[in-house]
Formats: C-alpha cells, sequence, structure tokens
C-alpha cells in the first residue's frame, strides 16, 4: 500500500507521514471544546507537518463537539435526509419554506440555527412529521414528480406502500394510462418495444418476464390473459398512475415508445416485429399460423436492439424516431 505523502519543512521535500490521535481544545462561538483530533508527523523528521485533509478532519471534530453539546443536528444526519426521503436539496428546502439553497449550505457544512436543527432533528426521527410537511407544501414544488417520489419514499418507509408490482405490471399499467385506444395486439408489440430499446440504452432489461413468438408477434403470456377478453378493442386504460415507480431513465425510454410507437396500430406493429430478427429467428421453419410458444431469447432481443441503437446513432431516447419511422415505410 502506497504511503502518504506531504511536504515537511524541516525536511524540505515531500516525507511520508504518520498519525497521531490527541486530545485538542478550541474556542467555538466564545466557547472552549475538547475532542479527539489528529497530528500528522513526518516519519522522517518527527516534526509536525500539515495535511489538509487532516486539518479539515479536526475542524469537523470540532463543529462535532459544539453540535453535541448544543444539540445540533449532526452532519452525517443532515447527509442522510435527502437519501432517506428521496428529494433534492433545493425541493427540500422549497418544501420547508426556506431559501432555496439554505439546506444546501447546511448539506455542505454549515451550521444550523438551533431552529432549524430541530426541524431537520425531526423530519430524521420522524417520518410521519415529514409526510405532513411534504402534503401541506407539495404545492412549493416545482415538480410533481419530486413530490411523488418522495411519497412513495416516505410510504416505504412508514410500511405503508401496497405490495409492490413487477417492472412489466407497472409498464403495462402506464401505457393503458397514458394511451387512450391500445389494444391488446399493441400492447403487447409496445411492451416488446419498451424492453428492446431499455435493454439498447441502459445495458440491462427493465423485464425479468420472457415475451414469447406468437403467430402476432411478441407476446408477455401474464398480460395476455389478463386482457384477452378484449380481443379487438381497446383496452380501458387507467384513470391514474403514480409516476414515482420509474426512474427518469425509464421513464424516458417508455415515453419515447408511446410517442413514436404506439402511434401506430397493432396490426402494423405486427409487421414491424414481424420484419425483425428476434421473432424470426425464433419462430424458424414455423407455418405461419403454427401455435408456438418459443420463448424469444432476452440474448437475441439483446443483441438486436443494440445493434439497432448503433445503426441508427440513438444518443438519447427520442432518436428512436428514427428507426420507427424506417420500419413504418418498409412494412406498409
Amino acid at each position: 500500500m502506497m504511503e502518504k505523502m506531504t511536504f515537511c519543512e524541516t525536511c524540505r521535500k515531500e516525507e511520508p507521514y504518520f498519525l497521531k490521535t490527541v486530545t485538542m481544545k478550541n474556542n467555538l462561538k466564545g466557547e472552549e471544546y475538547e475532542y479527539a483530533g489528529n497530528q500528522a508527523f513526518c516519519s522522517k523528521c518527527y516534526d509536525e507537518v500539515y495535511v489538509a485533509e487532516i486539518e479539515d478532519g479536526n475542524l469537523k471534530a470540532l463543529y462535532d463537539a459544539y453540535r453535541q453539546k448544543n444539540g445540533i443536528i449532526s452532519l452525517e444526519n443532515i447527509l442522510e435526509i435527502p437519501q432517506k426521503y428521496n428529494i433534492g436539496k433545493r425541493p427540500l428546502s422549497l418544501l420547508l419554506n426556506w431559501g432555496e439553497m439554505t439546506f444546501s449550505r447546511y448539506y455542505e457544512g454549515d451550521m444550523p440555527t438551533k431552529q432549524y436543527s430541530d426541524t431537520l432533528q425531526k423530519i430524521y426521527n420522524e417520518p410521519e412529521f415529514y409526510m405532513s410537511l411534504l402534503e401541506e407544501n407539495k404545492g412549493n414544488l416545482k415538480s410533481l414528480t419530486a413530490y411523488e417520489k418522495s411519497k412513495r419514499a416516505t410510504l416505504e418507509i412508514l410500511g405503508q406502500l401496497q405490495s409492490s408490482k413487477s417492472k412489466v405490471d407497472e409498464v403495462t399499467d402506464y401505457l393503458l394510462f397514458k394511451c387512450e385506444d391500445i389494444t391488446p395486439l399493441a400492447l403487447q408489440k409496445a411492451l416488446y418495444y419498451v424492453q428492446g430499446l431499455y435493454y439498447a440504452f441502459m445495458g440491462n432489461f427493465l423485464f425479468e418476464e420472457d415475451c414469447e413468438a406468437w403467430v402476432h408477434g411478441p407476446v408477455y403470456r401474464d398480460i395476455y390473459n389478463r386482457y384477452s377478453s378484449y380481443r379487438f378493442d381497446p383496452i380501458e386504460g387507467e384513470k391514474d398512475f403514480d409516476i414515482s415507480v420509474f426512474t427518469d431513465a425509464e421513464k424516458a425510454i417508455i415515453d419515447s415508445v408511446v410517442q413514436y410507437f404506439c402511434c401506430y396500430s397493432g396490426k402494423i406493429l405486427e409487421c414491424f416485429t414481424h420484419s425483425e430478427m428476434p421473432w424470426l429467428k425464433t419462430r424458424g421453419n414455423l407455418p405461419v399460423e403454427a401455435q408456438s410458444n418459443r420463448i424469444i431469447s432476452k440474448e437475441m432481443i439483446a443483441e438486436y436492439f443494440t445493434a439497432v441503437k448503433q445503426k441508427y446513432n440513438m444518443l438519447v431516447p427520442d432518436d428512436v424516431e428514427n428507426y420507427a419511422k424506417v420500419m413504418f415505410e418498409r412494412n406498409v
């Protein structure tokens, strides 16, 4: 392991150093505090040397002693709050009716007043209190998404979140929410394109479930069984949807499929998939109308859509528009 080095004033060059834990005393805001700190010493001449990160650590230890004695929330607790409740630093400040940068300053190490500290400590300790603030002041937030994501995280902490659905179920619900006249056939193709394009952009699959190479294209069997009674009619859409179940990347890719693929009918999307390698290769030499439950392998989907992304120079999800247009021109 490489030794840490610093400049030694006595030796007049960079030298390795060692640390010694000592009891330190310093004044802060007119009062003396005692705390455990570190001193660095040159490993060659044994004189004390200056190391910026050690001095920063000692300053933090002094502030920690002040916080502890005066009942001020610890920096560690402050750092955990945004992660715990899945909310950004600025949105949290707005939620609390503070200046936009107030919480950011505390996050960077500034000392909060006792009043603000007590509020932050209560937020950290009591998710119920944070939830009440979130509901009362959600109008302060500039983004509905920020509210929904934070609410979901808080409900998980409180154990009040409904049993989680699989990702394919969540995407299905979202497609039904966004698309007013989507049929079972179109829904299946949309799910397939979400799965393939998500892999192309993110390098992993959104769904665990496999799809099968049926006569009319790729099919997720459980979703088919759920809506098979609609046959060729549009499925009744969802009246509401909590978008916080998706990350920004997930939503961007799903929305691109909604915009550039779900504008076509199920029959047109069927033509798309019938001209693509994963369905064709999985079907092999089967007769056109032959029933089959052969699984379209994830490896095949990954290979195909990765190649599509490269061929059509897709840098962002909106770039899938070019591929959709080409497929339409080829198949209609």
